[in-house]
């Protein structure tokens, strides 16, 4: 079996199935929210947010229903991990629902599935009838009087900005996916208008393992700003694409001599709304204090146009935009302008640096995240590969 070939420092270690429920239920709902908050464990999904703080927030709301919602969206160009987690590893992320449950008081989990994993589905919801079936779901868990909680699989409609929590959540009500204003935030004014947390795929599945073997064992593994592991989706011009765990604080240059990646021009760290980082730079640390990323790592080797590469994230970026905003909605389509410019040779570099001014503006004026990091590729491409765009030294073959 693939589970059988995986190994990594935490979430690909040794974890047998429910040992983190039986663990979690026999303490006291304070003492799990400290071992997480031991742990260091910031959200998987990008933002890095606390997750202890997350649900102390939805613990500590005054309400009969709260919800935990599963972000399984994953939208991200070239992320794929999720995805492994979800297939080979759903005892990790449904156990970690259920011990969140029993943590914040909610009784309904719901997991938000990307529209292209419909085929998904069915195994799915087969392993969450054989959990009810050895009561690691439904009612009284394991013997745990009260302890409540059921799961269900909602798929989403293959649209980018979904991924934001609060976009999601519109979605899942039944609404057109656009960002609500903040605050109010979801762990007061959530799902139906009730206390919720939103976690990503691969930040539950880290928490039965630390209810297992503790917050200060979790924290061993990376940096004292980045605590744990990270899976990291790889793709692009290298001998081994896949999914890899590493421990946050390994240096781009350890990656890239683990998947066998040769002549290495640039590595997209972060997806499509991610930062592109030159070969000078290859020694930085992927961390939240350097690096950052929710996963998505893409290679590019010599042979690569980097402005071929830029066009292609800012068309995504001009169709995936809701249009709610108008930084987002109209900025987006001025930095492909500036790109289709270039292309043509028809720019000056003052109207280039107004784009990139344009591109920071985007930063702090966008409503949500997706407006907010579009800009990232387009200003970091420009300023890393300056000599190779303007001065037309790019890949071969119009690659």
């Amino acid at each position: 079996m693939e589970t059988d070939k995986r190994k990594g420092v935490v979430l690909f270690s040794e974890y047998n199935r429910g040992e983190g429920i039986k663990k979690a239920i026999a303490q006291s709902r304070e003492d799990i929210l400290f071992e997480i908050r031991e742990s260091k464990l910031k959200g998987r999904g990008g933002a890095g947010f606390p997750t202890a703080t997350k649900w102390m927030m939805v613990a500590a709301a005054n309400s009969e229903e709260k919800y935990i919602i599963c972000n399984a969206d994953e939208g991200e160009p070239g992320t794929f991990k999720d995805r492994v987690l979800l297939l080979e590893y759903p005892q990790l992320v449904f156990d970690g629902m259920v011990i969140a449950g029993y943590v914040i008081g909610a009784k309904k989990g719901i997991i938000y599935l990307r529209g292209e994993y419909e085929y998904m589905k069915k195994s799915l919801e087969d392993y969450l009838e054989t959990m009810e079936k050895d009561n690691l779901l439904g009612k009284d868990i394991l013997g745990k009087k009260g302890l409540n909680f059921e799961i269900e699989i909602r798929m989403g409609s293959g649209a980018y900005v979904c991924g934001e929590e609060t976009a999601l959540i519109e979605s899942l009500e039944g609404n057109r996916g656009e960002a609500r204003n903040r605050p109010p935030f979801p762990v007061t004014t959530g799902y139906l208008g009730k206390p919720t947390t939103v976690n990503n795929v691969e930040t539950l599945a880290s928490i039965p393992h630390i209810v297992d073997k503790g917050g200060v064992w979790f924290k061993k593994h990376g940096t004292d700003k980045s605590t744990g592991s990270k899976l990291f989706s790889v793709s692009g011009d290298c001998e081994k694409p896949g999914v890899y765990e590493l421990p946050w604080g390994s240096k781009i240059s350890e990656l890239l001599d683990l998947v066998g990646a040769k002549n290495t021009k640039a590595v997209q760290v972060g997806g499509a709304s991610g930062n592109c980082i030159p070969k000078s730079q290859f020694q930085r640390t992927l961390a939240y204090e350097d690096a950052a990323t929710g996963g998505s790592i893409m290679i590019f080797n010599e042979s690569r146009n980097m402005l071929h590469v830029l066009k292609n994230f800012m068309e995504f970026f001009v169709e995936e935009s809701c249009g709610q905003c108008t930084p987002c909605r109209i900025g987006n389509v001025k930095l492909l302008e500036g790109v289709k410019m270039i292309e043509k040779k028809e720019f000056t570099f003052a109207y280039i640096n107004q784009l990139k001014d344009l591109g920071r503006t985007m930063q702090v004026a966008s409503k949500c995240g997706l407006g907010q990091s579009s800009p990232n590729s387009f200003i970091s491409i420009l300023e890393n590969f300056k000599e190779e765009i303007f001065n037309g030294n790019g890949g071969h073959n119009g690659k």
